[in-house]
């Protein structure tokens, strides 16, 4: 599996939860996608697209975030960079996952488990964020990913109707890639018969780590290498050419 189309996908999906925030979606080149203004909560500031990534390339992808005040973070999709010295920490290490479109997918829910389906409705939305947020939803997804080509929101209903499981799939770079995935290990064979349901044939990807890597090892995903996320813990220090790039990326965004 490339893990290219991996992070390309799992940068989709961030463009697309930028863009349901009203920000711009953010930009790519083969180097990694960024955005200029700061992401949602939880959402990387930049992924990066390819290995290889020289000092000058690193340069040129922190330049085009905004690190004026700290709690930026960088999604190092390869696992092959250290931001220590541009004023980041090592928020944590995971796998990226694979499984194969020509692997079965499981059979639908048995009478009494959760029956998955998309979230149609802004009220559907906000009920899969309670259920995914145990009960403290704070306006994160928001109705617009709803129109998003690229995304759908699925939820496995119990049969009184609740919301007990869920995930996010964005239908990117050729595979189908599952984040957000809420209801523990039981809501793995669901999810995926629902992806096979409507997406047919497309390779399943994703990242997990710790409890979650195993749930999704034991439900025909294998590992395909390391991601780390970096967050920084300070502003741009002082004389770094961080401070005019961000103002002109962020004067481009405002136009």
């Amino acid at each position: 599996m490339d893990l290219g189309r991996s992070a390309r996908n799992n940068a989709a999906w961030c463009a697309a939860m930028c863009r349901a925030h009203g920000l711009s979606g953010g930009t790519a080149d083969a180097r990694a996608w960024t955005s200029p203004r700061r992401t949602p909560p939880y959402y990387p500031d930049a992924v990066t697209l390819a290995p290889g990534l020289t000092p000058h390339d690193v340069r040129d992808v922190l330049d085009a975030v905004d690190r004026r005040a700290p709690g930026c973070s960088v999604k190092d999709s390869f696992a092959e960079l250290d931001l220590t010295g541009h004023g980041f920490t090592l928020l944590f290490e995971a796998q990226w996952i694979h499984r194969p479109a020509d692997l079965p997918a499981p059979a639908g829910p048995a009478p009494g488990e959760a029956a998955w389906r998309p979230v149609r409705t802004p009220a559907a939305l906000a009920a899969w964020e309670a259920a995914w947020s145990d009960g403290d939803p704070s306006g994160l997804f928001r109705p617009a990913l709803l129109d998003d080509p690229s995304t759908t929101v699925l939820a496995g209903h119990a049969p009184d109707g609740r919301i007990v499981s869920g995930a996010v799939v964005s239908h990117a770079a050729g595979v189908a890639g599952v984040s957000n995935l809420f209801g523990g290990a039981a809501a793995w064979p669901g999810c995926l018969a629902a992806i096979a349901a409507r997406l047919p044939g497309t390779p399943v990807v994703g990242y997990e780590h710790g409890d979650d890597l195993d749930a999704a090892l034991r439900h025909g995903f294998t590992a395909t290498g390391p991601l780390r996320v970096w967050l920084s813990t300070q502003a741009a220090p002082d004389g770094d050419d961080a401070h005019a790039a961000d103002s002109r990326e962020r004067a481009a965004a405002d136009t």
